[in-house]
């Protein structure tokens, strides 16, 4: 009897589009998890605006992620630790821009801006992780560029409500700044060392971030005061801390490695679809027709720009 092999499967070439698609895929679904998690984290900032104060917030976020992450991170961070100390600079940045300043910056915006908005210009970011992939030697490709545009369409109708004129509101502009750190995050998440773990880099920016969040944090308490720790501040404390931050960082880091930057970057533009579907039974925000005609077309342009 004679066993034919086949071709097709037998070829390494074969095998290894078959374990790229197997990337790919596995990469936009933990990039698709992270961005309906942190839609809900907008809605939950929103929530404590007028309990919680911003930097206070993000203290705590950050202190309740460390509680999260530690017990499955310890043992190989301590293992790391001569890698960690390699590697400071890098880490410490990287906790700056994705850590300390950006959700303390989403908080602020929380306190004069709709979650709707923010969920809106936060979407923008991906611009900027496209750009700089194609900058710095990457290959956007026809089809991803216009899935880009069309979603940056999509998203600029939405925060001009069909005009010609963006009317910002000094959490808009918080937003943008948001925007700006969280990109150069993603970005910089390209360079992580190949060494370090992904365990161990969650809780070493999760431990450096709180550090460098601390005195802001003591200024607060002595300015502003504390807050009440009542359900309705420790249960949106305790989403952000375990789901939008243990949970959802190692799934965005995770699709960054997988599939890059500006790939993932064009599945976030589902947070604004994601945040306005959550804000109207939340929060009583109301999304009109005007806007669901804008989140088709940034759903459009998300699944054109994340086909391979």
């Amino acid at each position: 009897m004679v066993t034919v092999l086949d071709p097709v499967r037998s070829t390494p070439r074969a095998t290894a589009a078959k374990r790229a698609g197997q990337a790919s895929g596995l990469g936009l679904a933990l990039a698709a998890v992270a961005t309906v998690v942190w839609s809900g984290s907008f809605v939950a900032s929103r929530a404590l605006h007028d309990s919680v104060p911003p930097v206070q917030a993000a203290f705590w976020r950050w202190l309740i992620a460390i509680a999260a992450v530690a017990p499955f991170a310890i043992r190989e961070t301590w293992r790391q630790r001569a890698l960690i100390r390699a590697h400071l600079g890098y880490l410490t940045v990287a906790s700056l821009l994705g850590i300390t300043v950006y959700n303390t910056l989403v908080n602020q915006a929380g306190t004069s801006t709709s979650a709707g908005n923010m969920g809106m210009i936060m979407a923008a970011s991906p611009v900027l992780m496209a750009v700089h992939e194609r900058l710095t030697g990457g290959r956007l490709g026809a089809r991803r560029t216009i899935g880009l545009l069309v979603a940056v369409a999509g998203v600029l109708l939405l925060v001009s409500k069909g005009s010609l004129t963006l009317d910002l509101a000094p959490g808009d502009l918080w937003m943008v700044a948001a925007a700006l750190s969280f990109a150069s995050y993603s970005v910089l998440l390209r360079r992580r060392p190949a060494e370090l773990g992904s365990l161990t880099f969650l809780l070493t920016t999760f431990v450096l971030g709180a550090l460098m969040l601390a005195p802001a944090y003591g200024v607060s308490l002595a300015v502003q005061g504390g807050f009440d720790a009542r359900p309705a501040t420790v249960g949106p404390l305790l989403y952000v801390g375990v789901l939008s931050s243990a949970v959802a960082f190692f799934a965005w880091n995770k699709a960054i490695s997988l599939i890059g930057a500006a790939r993932a970057g064009v599945v976030y533009y589902l947070q604004p679809v994601c945040v306005a579907l959550l804000s109207y039974p939340l929060l009583g925000e109301a999304t009109g027709p005007a806007q669901l005609v804008c989140m088709a077309l940034i759903l459009g342009g998300v699944v054109l720009g994340s086909r391979r």
